[in-house]
């Protein structure tokens, strides 16, 4: 029987926290080993079976990095860009392998990020869906193959309480193409339009963002040619569909050296093109 994975969830008690906390619950080769939240968090000294009860009681929420990480094999880490980088270094004081699902991160922090990644396992992944995962993979074969004879579009949709656009998945699912098509996604990339925009050129990928109502994700790129066009859509309808897949990276990492990977790894299809560590 193999032995039960020790986690410890950074940001247990915000929504997606409790999500990963629900997941743990209903494995049963996974065990919740610690539960991290901020100074002044309405829930420290609450016990985690109070957050989701299916969980037995035992686990108390805290702020302290010595009790939340004592017993812990992994870190999953659903919080913020500050607290994300913050965490890395207690990380690796502690050889603990990270899990972050934390979006928002600019150019400095995921630099920050591979750079820990030389001394830690990390799984660093804008979307743990493995759908997404493949439909990645596809999203960089289709641009290749049809070149820039088609105009290509991102448009996602969100949730009201959606506070970063596009969002990451979107961003990532950008690069894909942009890397099919040999372009830099930071110079080709247009973010919404308005006004007199002129005809629109070939080299660029644009992105739409809605925001609204309780929307959990919907992305779909739109490689428009002439006579024809291919949509390539991901929609999910279970926010737990996440969770489920960073909690798997998270059982996964613990046996892994030091590097930085992504969910392609984790479901088994990473190869040196697809643009992954």
């Amino acid at each position: 029987m193999t032995e039960s994975r020790r986690i410890a969830i950074h940001g247990a008690a915000g929504r997606m926290g409790r999500q990963l906390l629900s997941v743990i619950a209903e494995q049963d080769d996974c065990v919740l080993a610690g539960a991290l939240e901020h100074a002044g968090s309405a829930s420290l000294g609450v016990d985690a079976s109070v957050l989701e009860p299916q969980l037995p009681a035992g686990v108390v929420v805290t702020d302290r990095v010595d009790v939340a990480f004592d017993d812990c094999q992994v870190i999953v880490d659903f919080s913020i860009a500050e607290s994300t980088l913050a965490l890395l270094d207690i990380a690796m004081t502690k050889q603990l392998p990270v899990v972050i699902g934390t979006t928002g991160l600019d150019e400095s922090g995921r630099a920050r990020v591979a750079l820990c990644a030389q001394h830690i396992p990390v799984v660093f992944a804008p979307n743990y869906s493995a759908g997404v995962t493949l439909l990645l993979d596809l999203l960089k074969r289709t641009a290749s193959a049809l070149g820039q004879d088609y105009d290509v579009e991102v448009i996602e949709a969100h949730h009201r309480n959606k506070v970063d656009a596009p969002s990451g998945t979107a961003l990532a699912m950008g690069q894909a193409v942009a890397d099919g098509l040999g372009l830099d996604l930071s110079q080709c990339a247009v973010y919404g339009r308005q006004g007199h925009t002129g005809v629109r050129p070939r080299d660029i990928i644009g992105f739409e963002t809605i925001r609204g109502g309780d929307i959990i994700g919907d992305h779909t790129v739109l490689f428009a040619g002439g006579g024809e066009r291919i949509e390539i859509t991901h929609k999910a309808s279970d926010r737990l569909l996440f969770s489920r897949g960073a909690i798997r990276a998270a059982k996964w990492v613990v046996d892994q050296p030091p590097g930085l990977y992504d969910m392609t790894h984790v479901i088994g299809i990473h190869s040196p093109d697809n643009g992954a560590s």
